[in-house]
Order: C-alpha cells, then structure tokens, then sequence
C-alpha cells in the first residue's frame, strides 16, 4: 500500500477533481456541482492524498451518533488496486467523532471485496427497505 495520508479537511479537497470523477461514475450519472456542494457540506467527508495530491475521497452521511451510511467513495482511477480505498475507508469508520456509530452501511455493485476485508457483511435480513425517487429541483 502506498504511502498516503487521510484528510478530514474539507477545503483541501479538489472540488473540481472530485465532482467530475463522481458524475462520471455510475452512481453519480445525473449529478450535479450543487448536488456535490450540497453533499458535501451536510457529510463527515476525508481525502486521500498522495505527496499532497488527492487521489481519493469519501463521505460518510451521518449523526456522528448512531447511524452512518458511507457514500461515494471514489480512488482515482491510476491509483486504484493500491489498498487506499480500505485505508480510506477505515480512516473513516475509525474516526473518533464516529467512535459511537454502531450501525454502518453501504450499497455497492462493484466493491463488496473491499468492504468484507472490514467486516461489512451482505443485508438479506429483510430488515432494510428502500425508496428511489426522482428528486424534484
């Protein structure tokens, strides 16, 4: 794994740099700048960088209480398969605001891999329901 440091500073991330890789992914298609500015101020949110130059980002939406749900965690497409999105990702489930959060979750459709290395585990409980709708502007 490279060597990378983890940042909870909001003003270091590359907005433009983040925003156009989420749009881009297939989670984000339908996006906007606004939607990310929005997001992103309302979210616990941490970058990855490498000799100070982002290579990764993720949020986690919660109430730095009980509940969090991890949301759009991206690596840079040259630095993918180097183990910074598990150190990202730990970095934020470990992070002290967060140390009462005792219910994480996730949708992925392409990362499960990742999340079973920190003990995520598939929910076919039955438990969890969901509503999509079409945002209104």
């Amino acid at each position: 794994m490279p060597d990378c440091e983890i940042s909870f500073d909001l003003s270091r991330i590359d907005f433009r740099a983040t925003s156009d890789l989420l749009m881009a992914s297939y989670w984000g298609d339908g996006r906007s700048d606004e939607t990310h500015r929005r997001a992103f101020a309302h979210s616990f949110c941490a970058a990855a960088y490498i000799d100070g130059k982002q290579v990764g980002f993720g949020r986690a939406i919660t109430d730095r209480t009980v509940f969090a749900y991890l949301a759009d965690i991206i690596i840079w497409p040259q630095h993918r398969g180097r183990g910074i999105g598990l150190r990202l990702v730990r970095a934020l489930i470990d992070h002290p605001e967060l140390s009462t959060v005792s219910h994480w979750s996730l949708s992925t459709s392409d990362a499960h891999g990742m999340y079973e290395k920190l003990a995520f585990k598939p929910s076919t409980d039955g438990r969890y329901m969901r509503l999509d709708r079409t945002p209104t502007s």
